[in-house]
Formats: structure tokens, C-alpha cells, sequence
């Protein structure tokens, strides 16, 4: 029976390079083995994308969007209220969407997921600032209203604990942090609300702690 929603050419390439970088990683992972996955060609990307890189962008854009979206509507609102936002808040609004990643991908959840995870052990610093640049609009707003919250501390020290944050999260996401304990978590359970919920208290008691010595 013939698929009444194919999908195009770009959707497979997506998908297929969504799974595969997940899977293998960027570097890992060749051009030729996505396109024979997809059933298209390079050409394919090169006319879609432009290069194996702008590939990736747009994989890390589709992965991203809702989240970037809702964490900007969630900061915003913040912002509107009438007093200043606290640590709290801005680690929770910045956690809790990112930790429900899986859920907003649907199909695709999982290999999101894992993709963000292998995307921040890339070997090339390369390819982290090219995520870093699709996730920057956003994420830059969180570093900038963190470091208002935390006036006490100097910016580079918010910045240090901010970076923590992302990779910790990052970690967390692709369930990189249950696999360093087997049988803790049931297999392909990537975040759960009583775990996400210690991330965020851990993650604001470690902003709210005294500058590091110097």
C-alpha cells in the first residue's frame, strides 16, 4: 500500500541524518551513508542544504525550534511580571523545556535527543560552534538574565556555571549520565519528571553558591 503522506526528499534526508549523526556522530558518519539511508543522492544535498554542514544546521534547527520558542515565551513571561526573575525560575524555564526534548520531537524524540548529546563530544570544535550558533538567540537571553539574578558574582563566573548547565543538560538529554549506572533506569527512559526536577534544584543551588576563590 502506497504511503497517503510520503514524505520529500528533504524530510528523509533530515531524518536520516538526524538518526545517523545520533547514532555514529557528525564526523563518523559520511554523506554517501546518509543518502543511501534516505534514498536520495548527493546532489540531493547539495541542492537542499548546500554541504554536509548545512545539513547538520538544519537538522539542529528542526531539533530545536519548539524548544527555543517555548524557552523564549516562558523567559518573556517572566520578564513581564512585575518583579525581576529569580535563579529558580530562569534554571527551571531553561531545564524543564530542554528535558522535554523527547516529548516535543514525537517520532523523532530519542534521536534528537542523543543527537545533542554526540553534537556537544564532537571531536571539532567546529561543529559545537556551529550548534552553538543555532542555539545562541536564545540561549544568550537565559546567560544575560542569569548573570541580572546573580549580581553578586561576577559575569565570567555566571558564564562558567551557565556552560555547565548546557553540557550538564546536554548529558542528561541523551541519557548519557544513566548509562554510568546499568540497571538504575529502565532502558530508553531518557528523562523523567522526579529526575528533572533534582537537575533543577542541584543546577540552582550550584548558581547560587559563593564565587569560586581565586
Amino acid at each position: 500500500m502506497n504511503d497517503p503522506h510520503p514524505r520529500s526528499t528533504r524530510e528523509r534526508l533530515l531524518d536520516a541524518a538526524e538518526r545517523l549523526f545520533a547514532e555514529h556522530g557528525f564526523a563518523a558518519t559520511s554523506l554517501r551513508t546518509v543518502t543511501v539511508t534516505a534514498g536520495a543522492n548527493v546532489a540531493a544535498v547539495n541542492y537542499h542544504f548546500g554541504s554536509k554542514e548545512g545539513l547538520l544546521r538544519a537538522v539542529v534547527d528542526r531539533a530545536m525550534t519548539s524548544v527555543n520558542g517555548e524557552r523564549l515565551r516562558l523567559l518573556e513571561e517572566l520578564r513581564a511580571s512585575d518583579r525581576k526573575p529569580t535563579v529558580e525560575q530562569l534554571v527551571r524555564a531553561f531545564v524543564v523545556t530542554g528535558a522535554s526534548i523527547v516529548e516535543r520531537s514525537g517520532t523523532h524524540g530519542r534521536d534528537v535527543a542523543r543527537l545533542l548529546g554526540r553534537v556537544m563530544v564532537e571531536p571539532d570544535p567546529a561543529i559545537r560552534r556551529l550548534f552553538g550558533a543555532e542555539v545562541a538567540p536564545v540561549e544568550g537571553q537565559y546567560l544575560q538574565a542569569l548573570q541580572t539574578a546573580l549580581p553578586q558574582l561576577p559575569p565570567n563566573e555566571v558564564a562558567f556555571r551557565y556552560r555547565a548547565m548546557v553540557g550538564l543538560l546536554a548529558l542528561y538529554q541523551s541519557d548519557t549520565l544513566g548509562d554510568l549506572h546499568p540497571g538504575h533506569r529502565t532502558e530508553g527512559d531518557i528523562a523523567t519528571t522526579q529526575e528533572t526536577e533534582r537537575l533543577v534544584t542541584m543546577l540552582t543551588a550550584a548558581f547560587r553558591a559563593p564565587a569560586a576563590a581565586t
